[in-house]
């Protein structure tokens, strides 16, 4: 019995610091990935590839302009590939799938003041790769998809 007794006991304590040494991987949160200002690498219209950094035949050259602002906390400007400036809030969905811009001024058209784009990678710090969950007037009805690097 009293062998028994100490098998249990010696099983307990080796369960219990298997159990403490298993600490969970601090996650850095997606925020601090993406707080900065962000300009277009490349851009597809739908399935067209309408933009390259660096590239002189680009079909949509105003794209070189654009800029998705995120380094202040909760308060994005956002330059489309119009160069219209649109300011408004951010914020990411619990899920860490979207990014919601928000309280948009001017308006986009047909938006209701608020922009959505599926995350399609978790991001780096050196890349962000979003596509918008609505089509885009802008661009022609188009869902476009935004390969981003940092300014």
């Amino acid at each position: 019995m009293n062998k028994q007794l100490f098998r249990l006991s010696l099983l307990s304590i080796l369960l219990l610091a298997a159990l403490a040494g298993c600490q969970p991987k601090t996650v850095t949160p997606i925020t601090s990935l993406i707080n900065k200002v962000w300009k277009a690498n490349t851009v597809k219209e739908a399935d067209l590839l309408v933009f390259t950094l660096g590239a002189t035949n680009n079909i949509k050259p105003g794209y070189t302009n654009f800029r998705l602002d995120l380094s202040r906390p909760d308060t994005v400007r956002l330059k489309d590939v119009d160069g219209r400036l649109t300011v408004g809030t951010w914020t990411i969905s619990t899920d860490n799938k979207r990014l919601i811009l928000a309280n948009l001024n001017p308006k986009p058209t047909n938006t209701g003041g608020v922009v959505e784009y599926y995350i399609l990678n978790e991001p780096d710090g050196v890349s962000l790769r979003l596509e918008r969950t609505a089509e885009s007037r802008k661009t022609g009805n188009t869902i476009d998809q935004y390969a981003l690097v940092p300014e």
